[in-house]
């Protein structure tokens, strides 16, 4: 929900930054982004809805991934993930310590990556 928090076009930014990579939004994440559409607080909804509408972009594939059984969400991104694009500040700690490069935003107006892209 970056691109609505900061006002940066995170999907052009990702597509200059990585041309070879196919942008991939597992199905479990779409979920997750319609229940926060039904949070109590109306930036949280609006957010999300629109983040939804990105990710149903032309570019994005959506991808039909489960979760495993009492699986998070943050546990199944980093099992299926090899470049990771996060803020969590958790999660990028996980994914780099397993050897997963993260893409995140800096500063508010660009974004890095860090970590080995194969």
């Amino acid at each position: 929900m970056i691109p609505f928090q900061f006002n940066v076009d995170v999907v052009t930014e990702l597509e200059k930054t990585l041309p070879s990579f196919k942008l991939i939004v597992p199905s479990f994440v779409i979920k997750e982004l319609l229940g926060l559409k039904k949070n109590k607080k109306s930036k949280i909804r609006v957010n999300a809805g629109l983040a939804i509408k990105i990710a149903k972009s032309s570019n994005i594939i959506i991808k039909n991934i489960s979760l495993n059984e009492n699986e998070s969400v943050d546990n199944a991104l980093l099992r299926m993930s090899k470049v990771l694009a996060t803020n969590d500040k958790e999660l990028k700690r996980k994914a780099r310590k397993m050897g997963i490069a993260v893409v995140y935003l800096r500063q508010k107006g660009y974004l890095a990556i860090d970590g080995h892209i194969v």
